[in-house]
C-alpha cells in the first residue's frame, strides 16, 4: 500500500528538522551566525566544566560552594547529553556513505572518535549512578570534557590527519624507542644491581631511569654509581637527544606535508571556480565551506585565490601551477 500524502509531508517536515538540526551542530560550516553561536556556546561550556573541575579540586571553595559546583555539572550533563542525541540523531545528514542507513549508520557513528569523546564527556556522571565510584574520581574525569574542543579546533584535526597519515613512521620511531628503553634499562640493572639493590631492584624499575634519561629530564630518584653505569647513564642521556628529535622530526614532516596538501585541495577548488572566468556568490559559498573544512585561514585562503586571480598561470602560494579554463 503506497504512504499517503499526509505520511509524506510528515516525513519530508521530519527530513527538514532533522537537516536544520544538522546545520545547527555545524554539519554543514559555521558561517551561520546561529551555527557560530551554538559552537561558542558549547566551546564556552566545556571551558567552564574543565575550569569547574581544577577549582573543584581547591578544598575550601569545593566546601564553600559544592552546591553551586554541583548543579553546573547537572546543567553542563543535561546540554552534553542532548548534544550527542542530537548528534546521533542526525548521524544520517552526515556527507558519508556509511552513515546514511537508519540503524547501522548510527551504530558507526557511536564508534567514530568524535562520538565517543562525547559520550566519554557524560558518561562518568551517569555511570555515578548505577556503579559505586569514588566521587573524586567521578569528578576529575569530567575534565575528559576538554577533548570535545578537538570538534572546533582546526589545529587539532590538522594533527589528526597528520597522525593518520604518518602512523608508520611514528610505529616505526616508536618500535626503535622501544628497543632502546628495553636495552639501555637491561644493562643499568646488568651493572647497578648488585650496587644498590634497593634502587636498581628488578629491570622494570630500571626502565622508569632509562625513560626518565632518554627523554633528558633526569630526575635524580635514581643515579647510578658504579664506572660502567655511569658510562651508560651518560651514553644514554646523548641517545636521548636524538630519540626525542626522531618523533619531532616526522610530526614537523608530516604537518608540512599536510598543510601542503590542504593548500592543494583549496587551489584545485578555486579552479574549478574560475572555469567559467567568474566566481558567482553560490561559489564563494562552497569555496568558504571548503576552507572551513580544509582548516584554512582567510588570510591564507585570499592569498591564494588573489595570486590564482592575478596569475593564473602560477600559485606560489598554493604549491602548483594554477589553470583556468578556456573562459577564464
Amino acid at each position: 500500500m503506497n504512504a499517503s500524502p499526509a505520511s509524506h509531508k510528515a516525513h519530508a517536515r521530519h527530513r527538514s528538522l532533522r537537516r536544520t538540526v544538522y546545520h545547527m551542530l555545524g554539519g554543514e560550516g559555521h558561517s551561520d551566525p546561529w551555527v557560530k553561536a551554538v559552537d561558542w556556546f558549547l566551546i564556552v561550556m566545556v571551558a567552564l566544566n574543565v575550569l569547574a573541575v581544577v577549582l573543584e579540586s581547591i578544598e575550601h571553595l569545593s566546601i564553600a560552594h559544592g552546591p553551586v559546583f554541583h548543579a553546573f555539572d547537572l546543567f553542563s550533563v543535561a546540554v552534553f547529553s542532548v548534544e550527542y542525541l542530537l548528534r546521533l540523531w542526525t548521524a544520517v545528514e552526515l556527507n558519508d556513505k556509511r552513515f546514511h542507513h537508519p540503524v547501522y549508520g548510527r551504530l558507526r557513528w557511536m564508534v567514530s572518535p568524535m562520538a565517543l569523546i562525547d559520550l566519554l564527556a557524560v558518561l562518568p556522571f551517569y555511570l555515578g549512578m548505577f556503579v559505586e565510584m569514588d566521587l573524586r574520581a567521578i569528578r576529575v574525569l569530567r575534565v575528559l570534557r576538554v577533548f570535545k574542543l578537538g570538534r572546533y579546533s582546526m589545529a587539532m584535526s590538522v594533527m589528526v590527519a597528520v597522525a593518520r597519515q604518518e602512523t608508520r613512521a611514528i610505529g616505526a620511531v616508536l618500535f626503535v624507542m622501544l628497543v632502546v628503553l628495553i636495552f639501555t634499562s637491561s644493562l643499568m640493572y646488568l651493572f647497578e644491581h648488585h650496587a644498590q639493590p634497593h634502587v636498581f631492584a628488578d629491570i622494570p624499575t630500571a626502565m622508569w631511569w632509562s625513560v626518565v634519561t632518554l627523554t633528558t629530564l633526569g630526575y635524580g630518584d635514581m643515579v647510578p654509581i658504579t664506572p660502567l653505569g655511569r658510562m651508560l647513564g651518560g651514553l644514554t642521556a646523548i641517545l636521548g637527544v636524538g630519540m626525542i628529535a626522531l618523533p619531532a622530526g616526522v610530526l614537523a614532516s608530516g604537518f608540512s606535508e599536510q598543510i601542503r596538501q590542504r593548500r592543494q585541495e583549496y587551489r584545485e577548488a578555486v579552479e574549478r571556480a574560475l572555469e567559467d572566468g567568474t566566481i558567482t556568490r553560490r561559489e564563494r559559498r562552497h569555496l568558504d565551506d571548503v576552507r572551513l573544512q580544509l582548516g584554512l585561514s582567510e588570510e591564507q585562503a585570499a592569498a591564494i585565490l588573489e595570486h590564482a586571480v592575478k596569475h593564473p598561470d602560477h600559485c606560489p602560494h598554493c604549491g602548483g601551477v594554477l589553470h583556468r579554463g578556456d573562459g577564464a
